[in-house]
């Protein structure tokens, strides 16, 4: 995991108004369903929530992934808030992982922003390394996995519960981060991660944010035990070279991803692996302060959703 640096601070920022945009986004879709969650951070449990943490000096690999209270007190308050926790109400942790580095984030940082996104996002590679579309893990972003599979193994022995559900990103970044993460803990093929469309970057433009066919990202992963969601169509039919989704827009693909977890899993713990961007759309549908993450970074957020019928 590396500390955030100056792209990682653009993945992760958010405009005056994105809250405002993505709160009127939220009005229409929630009338387009029958019965929706609303989702809220509790805070008082981690230290990314609180505003006075500095997240471009804050590393969570030394720092107990930033709990303030120990493991056992830590779930021992999940199991409390569920416990006297109304019919409509429901909390989980979150740990939301960013993949560790990409050729994509190699070439960022070789160009800078300003050449990146000027020229290079929307070419697959400069004839020396490939970017696009849907890039591989470098040697250094796979070491970063496998960081965290040393520190979650050291949280493990101070009582952290490990996560019982897995989500991810369609890109081959993101299940290769996961499979090196999780291996030596679980037997991936018995977990079966499921890859969520919904769950991938930011769409449009990137090369890098496009993504495999179906039948390559099947060939490479499901022997391993992953399930591809229901309705993933071979091509990627949402990435277009002439047109980026807004960050709010975003949000509300990750509402529903959030949708579907708070209405099929009973799980409490929840492990989820994506982008940075991806991981900025997730803690604006969380109401979380913005938070800066490294590649091969995570944030851990105790989530509370309500549910709501139509109309109320």
């Amino acid at each position: 995991m590396s500390i955030p640096d100056e792209f990682d601070a653009v993945a992760c920022s958010l405009e005056a108004d994105t809250k405002q945009k993505y709160t009127a986004l939220l009005t229409d879709f929630e009338k387009s369903l029958e019965s929706y969650w609303k989702f809220e951070t509790v805070d008082g449990m981690f230290k990314q929530s609180d505003d006075s943490t500095d997240e471009y000096k804050f590393d969570y690999l030394k720092e107990d992934f930033g709990r303030l209270l120990s493991w056992e007190e830590t779930f021992a308050k999940l199991d409390e808030l569920n416990s006297n926790a109304p019919a409509n109400e429901c909390y989980k942790v979150f740990f939301l992982a960013r993949h560790g580095q990409g050729y994509h984030n190699l070439a960022n940082s070789t160009y800078g922003n300003k050449e990146w996104y000027r020229k290079w996002s929307e070419l697959n590679g400069d004839g020396k390394i490939v970017w696009g579309p849907d890039p591989e893990l470098t040697e250094l972003g796979v070491s970063q996995a496998r960081d965290n599979a040393h520190v979650w193994a050291e949280q493990v022995k101070k009582g952290v519960k490990l996560p019982t559900v897995w989500f991810s990103s369609p890109f081959r970044r993101s299940a290769d981060t996961l499979i090196n993460t999780w291996e030596s803990f679980v037997d991936i093929s018995t977990i079966k991660p499921l890859i969520m469309e919904d769950f991938r970057e930011t769409i449009g433009v990137h090369t890098c944010d496009k993504r495999s066919p179906r039948s390559v990202i099947a060939a490479k992963y499901e022997h391993l035990g992953f399930v591809i969601e229901d309705g993933f169509e071979e091509e990627d039919v949402y990435w277009k070279p002439d047109y980026r989704e807004t960050i709010e827009e975003h949000g509300i693909r990750t509402n529903r991803a959030f949708q579907h977890i708070f209405n099929n899993c009973e799980d409490e713990v929840v492990s989820i692996t994506s982008h940075s961007g991806a991981i900025r759309a997730q803690l604006l549908v969380l109401n979380h302060r913005p938070f800066s993450i490294g590649t091969g970074g995570m944030i851990p957020v105790v989530v509370k959703g309500t549910k709501y019928e139509k109309g109320e």
